[in-house]
């Protein structure tokens, strides 16, 4: 997970639930549910960090004030934690790529890939007929959940919407939830507006790490061209 302070384990279980106004059998039934993740101890008591009373607050504003289920409640959460996950990753894999860059100041043969391909399950390809089709709705369900923004399709140049694989996925994700687990629309709502921020953040990151990833491969290849001289006074200087 992110290492910054909000993230620090500090409260105990008496003095959390005081700040979320609930009781310490909540939190812990709120844990073994997996709604929350308090970090221990040494003598293994738990110890809940401001991120967890976020989360806390957060399932309390589902459940009360959008009379979201537990299941539902368990799927927004289930996604703000991938969320708050993504960033510990990215920052491993800049951590990763920086010692990579350090290697191959010694072995310049070696130059990073960069994969700049779209994914392809955000291509749109299906007119929404074939779309409703492919996830069993009525072509007038899916225009519901796009003013609800709960899907987002594209639009060909003469603005007739097409729909990507994602979009599929998205759609039999909500159906999912509205039948299987009966979420109501609010939660549903919540559900896929945490879906799309992990996509675009993650799409985001992975923007990044090719960002530095090419400009690791110009830096290197400057470096291969520089005379021997320089290449030594370069790596002693880093």
């Amino acid at each position: 997970m992110p290492s910054d302070a909000k993230n620090r384990p500090v409260y105990v279980i008496s003095v959390a639930a005081e700040l979320v106004d609930m009781h310490p059998q909540t939190l812990r039934l709120y844990e073994r549910k997996g709604l929350i993740r308090p970090g221990r101890s040494s003598g293994k008591t738990r110890l809940y960090s401001e991120r967890d009373i976020e989360h806390l607050r957060e399932i309390r504003r589902l459940t009360q004030e959008l009379g979201v289920n537990l299941a539902g409640v368990e799927e927004v959460m289930r996604l703000q934690h991938e969320l708050d996950d993504m960033q510990g990753e990215f920052e491993a894999e800049i951590e990763r790529i920086e010692s990579e860059l350090r290697e191959q100041a010694q072995r310049p043969e070696a130059l990073p890939g960069v994969d700049g391909r779209i994914d392809p399950r955000d291509r749109p390809v299906y007119v929404i007929s074939i779309a409703a089709e492919l996830v069993d709705m009525h072509p007038q369900t899916l225009r519901l959940y796009e003013r609800k923004q709960l899907i987002r399709p594209g639009r060909s140049s003469g603005k007739t919407r097409l729909y990507s694989e994602r979009d599929i996925e998205h759609l039999r994700e909500i159906r999912r939830l509205t039948q299987e687990l009966g979420v109501n629309l609010a939660g549903v709502e919540e559900i896929m507006r945490l879906r799309h921020q992990l996509d675009s953040t993650r799409a985001g990151l992975e923007s990044n790490v090719r960002r530095i990833q090419e400009d690791i491969t110009e830096r290197m290849t400057k470096w291969r061209t520089l005379p021997q001289g320089e290449q030594e006074a370069g790596a002693d200087g880093d």
